[in-house]
């Protein structure tokens, strides 16, 4: 074990290189960027694009368009791209079998490029239907992103920077909210003569994407275990890793191989019926559900209301909002950095208990916000505060996990149902909160504090901490939960028998025949 500790001292000292954060941040830019950057982007030009369709309807029948369509119109616009994000999420992990990890993420810009030219055509050609379209489109797009990047990120990095690696996500859809809030500024773009450039201004992070991505190695872990090629994921570790001896990162992904019942890459189904990973399967869908249902999508709906209420003037609230953007691209990078040291399972309790307790304080504060006349304040901060605690563990934890808690051949399937609940919780929310806080008013947010609040138990009593960990050490700590005998160490074999293995294999594929038992044996 001593052996062990001094390697892992060498691991942890091993810089970051250019490649591996090149692969991070383009890759992330070109995915997850796009779907922060499209949650936001839509506020701004709202009256100008429900304008835009009242213009083409009475061009196109000659009558106003009526509050009932105009409402359902506006509302589809919003809601198609959750729908898009499910079809995306659900076509991922055969596209994903056909072209790898990477090959996924290039093939994906051009649906955002596609998306792009529709939604900003869309006024030019007087069609609504082309910004429904395009809003579908980059709904796949996003789709595709969240489940394809998280995969590729957690296959690339070195175990010890797994967590910071694979926050790269989150702190880039943070980045794309604020980027969308930012250039929805009336000085910017958010203006009646410019607002289709909003949309434009998509296809610029899938083309940068599109010039650097295709020059990076594809994920080592996809090469060796499904394409066997030991030649390729040997060059990919050593640029990822900039060290020119990687025998020990291959030997660990060949560990695995041997470890996994099945090697070819398993379908939902399957996934669905396995008990070996059973609790990892219902940990991914409750983090996933909560990642959604914990009430952050419900926050955007009142930041305005709220800010009005303290008495803000109405055209400085998008410059108040922005805070709100800043706030959590700030955690996210926070978060990024302390994964490593402090791990994935404390940072996810602590996000999720604080989101309850300032939940709970804003429910208290809206009660209050008409008898005294710096309550609206407190209210505020106490929306920044949500914010803050979310993007510390709960906006990106859940899809480093969904890479962590399950091996190779089953994490296609897996980030196909984490994404499914992920859109499904997500267009859940946007059709029935509304309806929630109608009914409830200013406890509508008593909903959210009780998710929170289960969310953290849980993940308390079942999520083992899973920090430079290797994918085979996850697996085996929920062995236990899962009852399922933990295979014996034999399969780790010691480097002198692994060899002799290896020698004796190669002899029999040289023999007419091969051989069938041997004393050796």
């Amino acid at each position: 074990s001593n052996a062990a500790t001094t390697d892992k001292a060498s691991n942890m000292s091993q810089p970051v290189t250019a490649c591996l954060l090149s692969a991070a941040f383009f890759g992330a830019l070109g995915s997850s960027f796009l779907y922060g950057y499209n949650l936001s982007v839509v506020n701004a030009p709202a009256l100008y694009i429900k304008a835009f369709f009242n213009k083409t309807w009475v061009e196109r029948y000659g009558e106003p368009l009526g509050a009932e369509t105009a409402t359902l119109l506006w509302s589809i616009i919003v809601s198609i791209f959750a729908i898009g994000g499910l079809f995306g999420a659900l076509s991922v992990s055969f596209i994903i079998k056909v072209l790898g990890r990477k090959g996924t993420l290039l093939l994906n810009n051009s649906f955002a490029v596609i998306a792009a030219l529709l939604l900003s055509l869309g006024e030019r050609a007087k069609s609504f239907e082309m910004l429904i379209i395009g809003r579908l489109i980059i709904g796949v797009d996003s789709g595709i992103a969240l489940s394809a990047l998280p995969m590729y990120l957690g296959e690339i990095s070195p175990r010890h920077m797994r967590g910071f690696i694979g926050q790269f996500n989150s702190i880039l859809i943070c980045l794309g909210v604020f980027t969308g809030q930012v250039l929805g500024l009336p000085e910017l773009l958010g203006q009646e003569s410019r607002w289709n450039y909003l949309f434009a201004f998509l296809a610029l992070p899938a083309l940068l994407q599109l010039s650097v991505l295709p020059f990076l190695p594809e994920s080592p872990r996809f090469l060796l275990m499904e394409r066997r090629d030991e030649a390729g994921a040997e060059r990919a570790f050593q640029r990822f890793l900039g060290k020119t001896d990687v025998s020990q990162e291959l030997e660990e992904v060949h560990a695995e191989t041997r470890a996994q019942d099945n090697l070819h890459t398993v379908s939902v189904l399957q996934l669905l019926r396995s008990p070996a990973v059973r609790w990892q399967l219902i940990t991914i869908i409750i983090t996933m559900a909560c990642y959604q249902l914990c009430g952050l999508n419900a926050i955007w709906y009142y930041t305005n209301g709220i800010l009005r209420e303290a008495g803000f003037a109405e055209n400085i609230l998008p410059y108040i909002t922005l805070s709100t953007g800043a706030i959590e691209t700030l955690a996210a990078i926070i978060s990024g950095l302390v994964i490593e040291r402090i791990g994935r399972k404390p940072l996810l309790i602590f996000g999720f208990s604080a989101m309850a307790v300032f939940f709970s304080l804003l429910t208290v504060f809206l009660n209050f916000q008409d008898s005294v006349t710096w309550m609206p304040y407190l209210s505020f901060i106490c929306i920044l505060a949500v914010i803050a605690s979310f993007c510390s563990g709960p906006g990106g934890i859940p899809f480093v996990l969904t890479g962590e808690l399950f091996e190779q051949s089953y994490r296609p399937a897996a980030f196909m149902i984490a994404g499914t609940v992920n859109w499904l919780s997500n267009f859940a929310v946007g059709l029935l909160f509304p309806f929630i806080q109608e009914t409830l008013q200013s406890f509508a947010f008593l909903v959210f504090v009780v998710v929170c609040t289960l969310g953290s138990i849980y993940l308390y009593f079942v999520l083992p901490e899973t920090k430079n960990k290797t994918f085979m050490d996850i697996s085996q700590s929920f062995a236990k939960i899962n009852k399922i005998p933990i295979p014996a160490p034999t399969q780790e074999m010691d480097s002198h028998s692994l060899l002799h293995s290896r020698v004796y294999s190669t002899f029999q594929s040289l023999l007419p025949g091969g051989l069938t038992s041997h004393p050796l044996m």
